[in-house]
Parts: structure tokens; C-alpha cells; sequence
């Protein structure tokens, strides 16, 4: 396979013949890609392969596959491939690592219903030859029932090829922190962290099951290939420990560099924490161009504790970046210009100052009155993420429009939404209220993880439309300039969302037509790449790549923000725009009057604060670096990078 690998990566060579020449930091082989669908079709491409070279020889392929978000594209490659190129999957068959448990064959998150959804009703795979670990086994049949399934893996002549993601815990299928290395097919307790990541699909925490199915350590051990899948920021940290640190059970995926045949399969975001990717020069020579100084620079800062102007020839040296100082001079020469460079992304007018120099600044000076459009992914993703600078940009005078590219609705617990239909109800707006009493049955009588109906939805959708408009109103803007796109792809009524498709870039492609922005802000998140903010983005990237010969695109300029989740690292940012006390309580009140998401959003993440409390400790870190840096001490800042498309 071959690799797009970042710049400054020449320190691993991953040739065909499969040979991998390691740094001494890492301990297994890794290949990194551009983004996640460019790995999948390789992947997929392989496993291809295989099959075939099996259906040669007239043999079976056993292939173990993983479910979630990380082999959807891969699956997806699969089934185009037996669509449209004849590949037959009659010599497969099938052992899945894991699946909760308790849990029935046709609950939607079920990963009996996952597999059969995204790959085993679109071939010709026999019905027989798949085997999927059975949630409904009684409990004093379920260790014989593990026991079964492993002598069964055994039978078929072992795994020739085992499909693996990883959690943010390390565990492979559910091998969670303390598996053993020798562990074999078995009931297991699920992790804390694990739960915090199913809890979207199963609209929260408390409905996720506590217990699961899955294959041993040493059953995917006995694999004959193991090829590991890891796409987004999120799963970075535990990428580095993974391929870098040392085996132990607290990261089962570790127990894979006795594997002398497993290659972990990364996009960029993925690997963004190995060290010959975050820290190059600590691996070998290096290319020094501004990007990779400014981050060499910003990390030797930490490493240090001294602010820029205080780096002396010393601390350059013994880190690494000799060869940094032999290239571009003194440490004196380097500390003023990474000095000058961070210092001019802060602005206190983020539409740019009228009447002012805007050489050094980050944004244009003219227009003076600037068209602004903010795509918001979900409902309170605007004043979560930016909105310091959302409040600047209304207060300077600018025409500031919002879009919500999506209604939100799943974000909305049945509790809030009874609440809502209760109140229209006892108001009697209407002499006939059965279409509310209708809705009220609905909710009261849905089956736990049952898929909202098109009228719940509706109202929930209503729900956060008003919460955005009491929000925007309070930040002074007209309701003709809020926009409520509701693109296709988000309304499913589940977590799991359908592909992108030309409706969904059309309504984005209608509202920057009709607004010819010349700035436009969006959600810069890349953690997950089929979650709705990574796809937000690429419904945005797609139109701007329709839009582009437009003569009104000339004037665009695209700046990107993140959300409560994380923020742009140091060096990254191009523009950070510093908030006062004052404005801090702005922001928050703003947050505030988004209700439904407060006090016990669904979608919590491994974070229990409340999302007012995330963005305001995010801004006020990214002000104590900026200070700790040498420069300015303000309360809060939020921060942009600007994106040439």
C-alpha cells in the first residue's frame, strides 16, 4: 500500500515488499494516509484481494470484522465492489469480535444490525456462514455459549485477515483496560470511557448495556493478519500510546506489537501525536520551513516554561533544534520573529479595523462593513464556540448572518420536548389539539432507542429554532439574517446520519450564493470523521469548491473554529480575539439560552461539565498561553485558522 504521508515523515519508509524501517519511538508498524476514505479503499482493496486469491485456490476466507464508525467506508468500498465489479463474498465467512449484551438481533444498536445494514444484506455472503456473537444467550448459557464461539473460530481454520478499530481506552473489539493477554472469548463489564462513547447512539449514558460479548486477546492474537483502523483527532492520544508505549494491560492494544504481521491503518488527524509527527526534530533531520519552526518554537516554550524572548542558544540545542539555529540564525533572531508572528493574531476587531494598516493584522481592513455568515453544525454550536467574536463582529457593525446547518433535534431529550407539547396543550391554541395530544402519546409511549417519528422530531427541531433565535436576538441580531438549513443527511431521527448528498451542498451552495459573504466562519473539528461536525465541513468544502469561480468568491475568506471540545494548537492559529470579564458573561448568558442543552445534555462526552463551563475554561486557557508565551494577560480569548480552499 502507499501512503500520502506529512511532510516531514522521511524517517519511516513503508515499501511494498511490506518491510518497515521503525524510528526508535515506534514499535509497530503504521501507515498514514490523507484522510480516512483513502485508507478504507486500501484496506478494502486488500481484503478484495484476498477473497479472490481464496476463491482461486478453492478455499474459504475468514475474515473477523469490527463494527463502528471506523470500517463504515471500508464496508462501503466492499459492496460497491461486489455492485459493480462482480466481487463475491460465497467463499467468506464471518466472525465479528463483540456485541453487547444484553441485547436483541433487531435493536438498532445492535451490531448483528450494523453488520447486516452495512455490509451483509448488499452481497452474496451465505446467511450460514456468518457468525455475529448472540446477545440474547441466557446467562447460564452465555460461558458455554463463549466457549462454543471460539472452538467454532478454531474449526473454521482461524482468522485470516482481523479487522480492528480501537477506543479511546485502548481495547480492541470490547478487550477493555486489565484483559489479559491470554484472554479468550468471553462475557466482560464495559468500561466507563466506552460507555461515555456509545452513549450518542444510545441517546445517552444511562441506556447503554453494561455488559458485552466479545473475542479474546488471544483469539485476535491467533489471526494470520490484523490490520488496525484508527481515523480522527480523538483517537490520537491513544494512537501514540499504542504504537509508542510499552505493553500493558491498562492499553490492550499494545498486546498487538507481538503481532508479527498487524500494520495500524491512521489518518492524519489519527497520528497527529506520534512523535514523528508532533515533534519531528527529535526523530532526525528536519526541513525547517515557518510552519514547522512556529510549532518547534511554541513546544519549546512548554518544554521549557520560559516565554518566546527568553529562549536562549541552550534550550534550542538540547532539544533537538540545533540544526534549526544552524538554518535560520540565533536563538535571539528566531525568539523576535516568533514574537512578532504571534503577537499580530491578536485582534480585538475580527472583521477586520477600518482605517488601519492591515499589513500585520490577520483580516482585511476593507470593506469596512463586512457580510459575515457563521455556519453553526448544530443550534448553539455559534455562541459555544465563538461567541466573544460573534458579539464583536454585530457590535463593529457588521452584517452578521447565521446558519444552522442542522435542526439539532436528536440533541433533545423526550423529557424536554413532553415539557414543551404539555405547555402547547394546556395553552389550547387551538380548538383541536389532537395533533398535540397525538405527539404527546408518541413520546409517552416510545420504546427505548426507538427512532423519533416525523412530528417529534418536528417539535424538537422547533425546540431549538427558538432557543437559536432568543440566543441571536440577545446578540443583536434581526431573525431575517438566522437561517435554518435542516440539511438533509442529519435527519434520520438516529445518530447514525445518511452520506452527503446534492441536496445537502445545493442548500449550502443557495444560502452563500444569496449572501455573498466576505467572511465566512464555520466548525473546524476533525475528530470524527462521520460525525456531524466533520460533515458539516465537507458540505461547506464541496460548495465553496462549486462556488469558487464566482467573482464574488474572490473577496471570501473562509476562518475556522472549534468546538467545546477542543482548540487550534498555538501555532496554528491566525487570528485569536482576546474577550474582557465582561464579555466572558456575555458569552455565557448567550449559551445560557439554549435550555435544552443544559443541565444534562444528552451528548455529554467523557466531560461532565456543562458546555458554557467547557468554552469558557478552553478561552481562558488559550489566554494563560498566550500570556505564559510573553505576551498580553486578557481574560479569554477564542481562536480561528484561516482555510484556503
Amino acid at each position: 500500500m502507499e501512503a500520502k504521508l506529512l511532510k516531514y515523515t522521511k524517517s519511516i519508509a513503508y515499501e511494498e515488499s511490506g518491510k518497515f524501517e521503525e524510528t526508535r519511538f515506534e514499535k509497530k508498524h503504521n501507515v498514514i494516509f490523507s484522510n480516512s476514505s483513502e485508507g478504507s479503499l486500501k484496506v478494502a482493496k486488500e481484503i478484495a484481494d484476498l477473497i479472490i486469491s481464496k476463491k482461486a485456490k478453492g478455499e474459504q476466507c475468514i475474515l473477523g470484522l469490527a463494527t463502528g464508525s471506523s470500517p463504515i467506508k471500508v464496508y462501503e468500498e466492499l459492496v460497491r465492489m461486489h455492485q459493480e465489479e462482480g466481487l463475491s463474498f460465497s467463499n467468506v465467512v464471518t466472525f465479528n469480535l463483540d456485541e453487547y449484551y444484553p441485547m436483541t438481533k433487531d435493536n438498532i444498536q445492535s451490531y448483528y444490525y450494523f453488520m447486516h445494514e452495512h455490509l451483509f444484506n448488499l452481497v452474496d455472503i451465505l446467511p450460514e456462514n456468518i457468525h455475529v456473537p448472540d446477545g440474547t444467550v441466557t446467562a447460564d448459557e452465555l460461558h458455554q455459549y463463549c466457549i462454543d464461539y471460539e472452538k467454532a473460530i478454531d474449526e473454521s481454520g482461524g482468522i485470516d485477515l482481523q479487522l480492528l478499530g480501537i477506543g479511546r481506552t485502548g481495547h480492541i473489539g470490547f478487550n477493555e483496560p486489565g484483559s489479559h493477554f491470554n484472554s479468550e472469548t468471553r462475557s466482560i463489564i464495559l468500561d466507563y470511557i466506552t460507555k461515555v462513547d456509545a452513549a450518542p447512539s444510545f441517546l445517552g449514558i444511562e441506556n447503554v448495556p453494561k455488559k458485552a460479548i466479545t473475542m479474546g486477546i488471544k483469539t485476535v492474537r491467533k489471526a494470520k493478519r490484523i490490520i488496525l483502523l484508527a481515523w480522527g483527532q480523538n483517537k490520537s492520544s491513544i494512537i501514540k500510546n499504542t504504537i509508542e508505549g510499552e505493553i500493558s494491560s491498562k492499553v490492550p492494544a499494545t498486546y498487538l506489537q507481538h503481532h508479527n504481521n498487524t500494520t495500524f491503518i491512521l489518518d492524519i488527524e489519527a497520528a497527529s501525536e506520534l512523535t514523528r509527527i508532533n515533534t519531528p526534530w527529535l526523530v532526525g533531520p528536519c526541513v525547517w520551513d515557518e510552519k514547522l519552526s512556529s510549532k518547534a518554537i511554541i513546544w519549546l516554550c512548554q518544554k521549557t516554561g520560559k516565554s518566546i524572548l527568553k529562549l536562549i542558544d541552550e534550550d534550542y540545542n538540547d532539544n533537538g533544534m540545533s540544526s534549526l539555529l544552524v538554518e535560520q540564525g540565533s536563538s535571539y533572531d528566531l525568539n523576535i520573529k516568533m514574537f512578532n508572528k504571534v503577537q499580530r493574531t491578536i485582534t480585538g476587531w475580527p472583521g477586520g479595523k477600518p482605517n488601519a494598516d492591515d499589513s500585520s493584522r490577520p483580516e482585511r481592513a476593507n470593506p469596512i462593513n463586512k457580510r459575515v455568515l457563521i455556519f453553526s453544525p448544530h443550534p448553539d454550536d455559534d455562541v459555544i464556540s465563538m461567541g466573544g467574536t460573534f458579539d464583536r463582529l454585530v457590535s463593529q457593525g457588521h452584517e452578521v448572518h447565521i446558519a444552522y446547518q442542522t435542526s439539532g433535534n436528536i440533541a433533545v431529550s423526550d423529557y424536554e420536548a413532553l415539557k414543551f407539547a404539555e405547555v402547547s396543550k394546556n395553552m389550547k391554541c387551538s380548538k383541536d389539539d389532537s395533533f398535540i395530544s397525538g405527539i404527546i402519546n408518541q413520546i409517552k409511549t416510545k420504546k427505548d432507542n426507538a427512532v423519533d417519528s416525523v412530528e417529534v422530531r418536528k417539535l424538537k427541531g422547533v425546540i431549538r429554532q427558538m432557543e437559536s433565535l432568543a440566543a441571536t436576538r440577545y446578540l443583536g441580531v434581526p431573525d431575517e439574517n438566522v437561517h435554518f438549513l435542516n440539511l438533509p443527511f442529519y435527519e434520520t431521527g438516529s445518530i447514525k446520519k445518511n452520506p452527503l448528498c446534492d441536496e445537502d451542498i445545493a442548500i449550502m451552495c443557495d444560502i452563500i450564493e444569496q449572501i455573498k459573504p466576505h467572511q465566512i466562519y464555520a466548525a473546524g473539528d476533525l475528530a470524527d470523521p462521520h460525525g456531524t461536525h466533520r460533515v458539516s465541513l465537507n458540505a461547506l468544502f464541496d460548495a465553496l469548491k462549486i462556488l469558487k469561480p464566482k467573482p464574488f468568491m474572490d473577496d471570501c475568506w473562509l476562518w475556522l473554529y472549534r468546538g467545546a471540545w477542543q482548540e487550534w494548537d498555538i501555532h496554528e492559529i491566525e487570528m485569536v480575539v482576546p474577550m474582557s470579564p465582561d464579555q466572558v458573561l456575555k458569552k455565557r448568558k448567550a449559551i445560557f439560552f439554549h435550555q435544552s442543552q443544559k443541565d444534562g445534555v444528552m451528548f455529554q462526552g467523557n466531560d461532565i461539565r456543562e458546555f458554557w463551563m467547557r468554552a469558557e475554561d478552553r478561552n481562558t486557557k488559550t489566554a494563560e498561553k498566550y500570556n505564559n508565551l510573553g505576551l498580553a494577560d486578557y481574560a479569554a480569548m477564542e481562536a480561528f485558522v484561516r482555510w484556503h480552499y
